[in-house]
């Protein structure tokens, strides 16, 4: 036993993803009602959503009670990166959108509660800020997270004693381990989660709706391919592919499968360990990024509105469409970072031109059906670029200091 675990965990992470998606794919057709592969799955994505808030918070505490001086700076520029990347990612998709409209059949209607406007986001964003920190460690609240354990982390910097702050960073490499141990599941859950798309829907739900899936996923595609490349490239001035490449792969590809940015949180620690990354800037960072960093739910809302728009004969000019990537740009922040989380925030960008609100959750119901292929490939955009951006904002420091990148 010990010999074929040496030999499981020897193997690269990613071969073993891959293999469980094969399995995952092979059973999902052929073999129907094979419960244990919808419990993986299911026990995969519950074990890394009840760890990672805990370990956001411990995490950040820890790396804020114990920062050193000039660390604010790598905030500010990955702020800026996300905040940039979002807007881009709307204005490609509003591009998109006008080089390929797609007009869509709307029937049927959707239940779902969504927010009538922007400031109704907004409101909700503030009132997540101050939750309880209890409850917003039970209910994954990442906003209320975040700040409470900066808050708690600055505080404990002025007032604690070096023995404090060692007892919360043995904490933190306590917790560290066990999202390591969770990790190396990660073939299986994948596995069973590929096992439950696939026999729930078939392949043929790839071809639903395929225009504007198609739309989607080539403004995502662009996106992550080209100008998160390029806004990387030009910041380090060299050639970003190999990074972004890697954070593909090793970020995306479980992103895509877990289809929650929460969860992946986990996942994004780790590589930002193994690219060498300072733990006191990308503790902070990455969950500030599944939070803030949402390209791929830009783009589901602006291209959702647009064929709104264009199904329902509403013209749209080139003024509209700037103000549109701006509010989808800000309604994207407020996206939650589980499944299928920006696709309530679609009736707030219809309201701006002025469709209606049965219009627009029809709309959102279009969305969940599609929503297996779009939702997983914009949670692999959203969380791959989280890491790709982390990583340039330190990497930018370490190219003034004279030292080497490592790629």
């Amino acid at each position: 036993m010990k010999k074929i675990l040496g030999f499981y965990t020897r193997t690269p992470l990613v071969l073993r993803i891959l293999v469980g998606l094969v399995i995952g794919v092979i059973f999902g057709l052929f073999v129907k009602g094979a419960d244990v592969f919808v419990i993986l799955g299911e026990v995969f994505v519950g074990a890394l959503k009840a760890i990672a808030p805990v370990l956001v918070f411990v995490l950040v505490i820890s790396s804020l009670s114990r920062a050193g001086g000039g660390i604010g700076k790598r905030f500010r520029t990955v702020i800026f990166f996300y905040l940039l990347s979002t807007f881009l990612a709307a204005v490609v998709a509003v591009v998109g959108s006008y080089l390929f409209p797609v007009s869509i059949t709307l029937s049927g209607s959707a239940d779902n509660a969504a927010p009538a406007g922007l400031w109704e986001v907004l409101r909700t964003l503030l009132s997540n800020m101050v939750m309880n920190p209890i409850s917003a460690l039970a209910n994954g609240n990442y906003i209320g997270i975040l700040l409470w354990a900066i808050v708690l982390g600055l505080a404990l910097r002025v007032g604690a004693s070096d023995k404090t702050k060692e007892l919360l960073s043995d904490v933190s490499d306590a917790v560290s381990r066990v999202v390591g141990w969770v990790i190396q599941l990660a073939p299986f859950g994948i596995m069973g989660l590929v096992y439950s798309s696939i026999s729930e829907y078939g392949i043929e739900i790839f071809t639903e709706y395929g225009k504007l899936l198609a739309l989607l996923v080539g403004c995502m595609l662009a996106v992550a391919l080209v100008v998160d490349p390029l806004i990387v490239g030009i910041a380090l001035k060299r050639n970003p592919y190999p990074l972004v490449f890697r954070c593909l792969r090793e970020s995306g590809l479980t992103a895509f499968f877990t289809r929650s940015s929460a969860a992946n949180i986990p996942v994004n620690m780790a590589l930002c360990d193994k690219l060498g990354l300072d733990r006191e800037h990308y503790s902070v960072s990455i969950p500030l990024g599944a939070t803030i960093n949402m390209d791929g739910a830009a783009i589901t809302i602006t291209v959702m509105a647009l064929a709104a728009a264009h199904s329902q004969g509403v013209s749209v000019n080139i003024f509209i469409a700037i103000l549109l990537s701006f509010i989808a740009t800000l309604g994207a922040c407020g996206a939650s970072g589980v499944a299928g989380g920006s696709l309530l925030l679609i009736p707030m960008a219809c309201s701006f031109l002025g469709i209606d609100q049965s219009i627009a959750m029809q709309v959102v119901a279009v969305g969940f059906i599609i929503g297996v292929v779009q939702d997983s490939l914009e949670t692999a955009i959203n969380s791959s670029g989280d890491v790709l951006f982390c990583a340039a904002a330190e990497y930018r420091e370490w190219i003034k200091e004279g030292k080497d990148l490592p790629f």
